[in-house]
């Protein structure tokens, strides 16, 4: 959720007329969310008031999330979010390209065998020749110091989109929308990341740690505000204060100078005839009366005239849109477009309220309000906005029955392995979805016209948060949602469900004439596929129950004699709520994933200790376990003998300080017969790995194995985690998703455990510390970084039949 800011202060305003003087722009260029150096970009943006972005290859769709069970294309969602939360506080602008994040990788050359160099490559160009950064500034070196194949991925494309921009040949396509362009130099931002440094004193060298008395902060606390907003990566930091060196190696085009910038004129003489608009930028920025900011909107006006009669180009333009928003902010004027409701359906009504307040009285006259997307609706209005009073405009639209929804762009098309597919090029970069409907305003300010926009949104009080705001959604006449979308069966085994229809619009009832399933599907037995639909609290039921003994996906699809016939509804709505960043919503084809998996266990109970958030749980509950969630609460009074296995999840040592205090009571549990299995840690700043967790001593390393197809060894075959109940074979690990594990075990005294398993990535050396299992007393410790958190969700056979065997080491009969 976010709460709106309704206006800026004196100091900021006075900032942003100092920032009309500067004419300079850098691009910053990394791999994903919280790979920027914040603090160069806060600096950059309110001390040298350059126009600065930040390019993300990615949207961190493969990391890890310690505040939730979201993964894929949902984290990357969230981290969208963070990101422009972060660029919010610290000033920098956001763009992305469609490269997506698949994952660790080792290397470049196995990132491009997944992005498609050419693909990104054309991304990155597109938003260097869209941006005109005089500078581009690399996270990462090209030759591996960045470790990550997708850092030293991102260093190498930067450095040839560095040429590749600038020649008209290269990606002629993007010539009818944008220009070539030449940035003066691309430099690498060095770093010190544990044992690697890439600094020396012969670098360039920028002190950026100043205190700004204007905005009450130095850069460095400005920029650890903006790296805190990384959460889902548990990346809080604590402010700096004080001197912050950073160092520049250029690494392409003008090598000459001893400031970044050098060479390049970021004064309005860059612009001819532009001597006359920086003495009246000067003569405005010394008459600033800061309680009365009103007070330069005349001279402000004048000045965008002024910008008006300049030559066309880049500057004039980026200059006319910081000018018309200083106008805005000395005016006071508070504006805002609310919708009636947090959803809209297609078909259905939508009314927009827009409300305005002339705060300090300045001259302003309402010409006309448009209401704009699929629909528009314009109202002529010649309103004299009054001195503090509140003006209200209301428009009420239908919207189209087969109009667009609210998905994302980079959504709207099915994903290849290792990029969003966008069949719009002119979108490409553009940090978020954008929003469905927007005002446009068309004001008199001083006798001249000004239009603005404002984004649709939906409006509401929290009783503890207060005032809150939310993205206006757009959905179509009807949702399709499984109550299950994953099935497990096992061989021959009938399943049923439910479907549920779901409508928003509230005015028109939907009567649905047929549900359509595969026709693959054996034996389907359909026990409703009619109904009528009113609204989304009366909605109807499809339930269904079938025989599907090769397993897969199954497709939904429904249609209703008053929605478009020839199209029928196969979508579900997910939403992701998150108190930081604003709630999120995008459409997923209705499918019901059923997996034939013949997977045998004889132990019952698990005790599950939350970690991070996965989706273990949920799984472990569809293969006919009883699952109970330990929290701090629980693991203080349950007697823990009453489970047959307690995993803990991952990250759950990182997450949870408590847990240390409950390692006697953990090991008494395993030495009395019990199973302990505990998924992957990290040593990281979420929480750095500090006490023990096992009955032997092991260290948790960075060794993952990151090729989801690398051969597994079996170098115990005998052991009773690859035979009982269930005979794992190497066809057990066909099918794997991402990764086959990470954060291996280490520094294990190998005659105390014993570790069945050992893989290992392209010419790396195998490593046996992904499965390390230990018998204790009558029972058994196992540590795994084998990614169950990926494979159980994605529904992958051999993960379910692998976890099965851990839990069933202590298992006493069946057999």
């Amino acid at each position: 959720m976010a709460q709106n800011k309704s206006g800026n202060s004196s100091a900021e305003i006075y900032q942003e007329l100092n920032k009309l003087k500067t004419l300079g722009s850098v691009l910053y260029v990394a791999a994903h969310p919280d790979d920027e150096n914040t603090a160069l970009i806060t600096f950059l943006s309110k001390d040298r008031l350059y126009r600065t972005g930040y390019l993300s290859l990615t949207r961190g769709d493969g990391g890890q999330n310690l505040i939730g069970d979201e993964q894929g294309i949902e984290l990357g969602l969230i981290r969208t979010q963070e990101l422009l939360a972060a660029r919010a506080i610290d000033g920098g602008e956001q763009f992305f390209s469609r490269a997506f994040d698949f994952g660790y990788s080792k290397n470049p050359e196995e990132t491009f065998e997944k992005w498609d160099k050419n693909k990104i490559l054309s991304d990155v160009v597109w938003v260097i020749r869209k941006f005109q950064p005089d500078i581009i500034i690399t996270r990462f070196p090209t030759t591996g110091e960045g470790g990550h194949g997708h850092h030293t991925a991102s260093a190498i494309l930067a450095n040839e989109a560095f040429t590749a921009a600038a020649n008209p040949a290269v990606f002629p396509e993007q010539l009818q929308w944008v220009k070539p362009w030449q940035a003066k130099r691309i430099m690498l931002n060095g770093f010190r990341f544990g044992n690697v440094n890439t600094t020396d004193n012969s670098q360039l060298q920028l002190d950026i740690g100043a205190y700004n008395p204007l905005l009450g902060n130095s850069y460095g606390e400005i920029a650890a505000a903006s790296r805190s907003q990384h959460k889902s990566q548990g990346f809080g930091a604590t402010p700096r204060r004080g001197e912050l060196i950073e160092y520049f190696k250029i690494t392409g085009g003008d090598v000459t100078g001893t400031d970044i910038m050098s060479g390049v004129n970021t004064s309005w003489q860059r612009i001819p005839k532009g001597d006359a608009v920086a003495a009246a930028i000067d003569k405005i920025i010394k008459e600033f009366n800061f309680l009365k900011p009103a007070s330069s909107i005349p001279e402000l006006v004048q000045l965008y005239r002024m910008i008006q009669q300049l030559p066309d180009g880049y500057w004039k333009q980026i200059k006319l849109e910081e000018t018309s928003r200083l106008i805005l902010q000395c005016c006071g004027l508070y504006t805002d477009a609310l919708s009636d409701k947090a959803v809209a359906v297609n078909g259905g009504a939508l009314s927009v309220n827009v409300q305005l307040n002339n705060r300090l009285g300045d001259n302003i006259v309402l010409q006309k309000v448009s209401l704009i997307g699929q629909v528009r609706s314009d109202t002529s209005c010649n309103i004299v906005l009054g001195k503090n009073k509140n003006i209200t405009v209301n428009r009420t639209v239908t919207l189209p029955e087969n109009g667009v929804t609210s998905q994302p762009y980079w959504l709207q098309n099915t994903k290849a392995e290792g990029y969003y597919v966008v069949n719009d090029p002119t979108v490409i970069g553009q940090p978020d979805a954008g929003t469905p409907y927007h005002v446009q305003l068309q004001l008199k300010i001083d006798g001249v016209e000004f239009t603005f926009s404002q984004p649709v949104k939906f409006k509401f009080t929290d009783p503890v948060q207060g005032e809150l705001y939310q993205p206006l959604v757009i959905v179509p006449p009807l949702l399709v949602t499984p109550v299950a979308p994953l099935k497990i069966v096992k061989p021959g085994e009938d399943i049923s469900g439910s479907i549920l229809v779901k409508s928003y619009n509230k005015q028109q009832p939907y009567n649905i004439t047929e549900s359509i399933f595969p026709k693959n599907a054996s034996n389907l037995k359909l026990q409703q596929n009619k109904g009528v639909v009113s609204n989304i609290d009366n909605a109807a039921e499809v339930r269904y129950g079938f025989t599907y003994p090769e397993g897969g996906d199954i497709n939904v699809k429904v249609f209703g004699d008053n929605a478009v016939p020839e199209k029928g509804y196969s979508q579900d709505i997910v939403r992701i709520n998150h108190q930081h960043i604003p709630a999120i919503h995008y459409f997923t084809d209705s499918k019901i994933q059923v997996r034939n998996i013949d997977v045998q266990h004889v132990n019952k109970t698990v005790g599950y200790i939350i970690g991070a958030g996965d989706k273990v749980p949920e799984a472990l509950e569809k293969m006919g376990y009883q699952v109970t969630l330990l929290t701090e609460k629980e693991m203080a009074k349950v007697n823990l003998k009453q489970f047959d296995a307690i995993i803990a999840g991952v990250r759950a040592y990182n997450t949870n300080e408590w847990l240390s205090s409950y390692y006697t009571k953990l090991m008494e549990y395993v030495a009395d017969g019990g199973n302990l299995i505990v998924q992957y840690n990290t040593s990281s700043n979420a929480g750095p790995l500090r006490i023990k967790i096992g009955p032997y001593d092991f260290n948790v390393s960075r060794t993952r194995v990151t090729d989801e197809n690398a051969k597994v060894n079996f170098l115990l075959p005998e052991h009773r985690v690859l035979n009982t109940p269930n005979k794992i074979t190497s066809k057990d690990f066909e099918g794997w998703i991402q990764e086959r594990s990470i954060y291996h075990a280490a520094g294990y005294d190998k005659t105390k455990y014993q570790a069945p398993l050992s893989m290992g990535d392209k010419n790396e050396n195998e490593d046996s510390g992904s499965l390390i299992i230990a018998p204790y007393g009558k029972g058994f410790f196992t540590y795994t970084g084998i990614v169950f958190f990926r494979e159980l969700p994605a529904g992958v056979p051999g993960a379910y039949r692998l976890l099965a065997n851990i839990i069933d080491l202590n298992a006493k009969k069946g057999f």
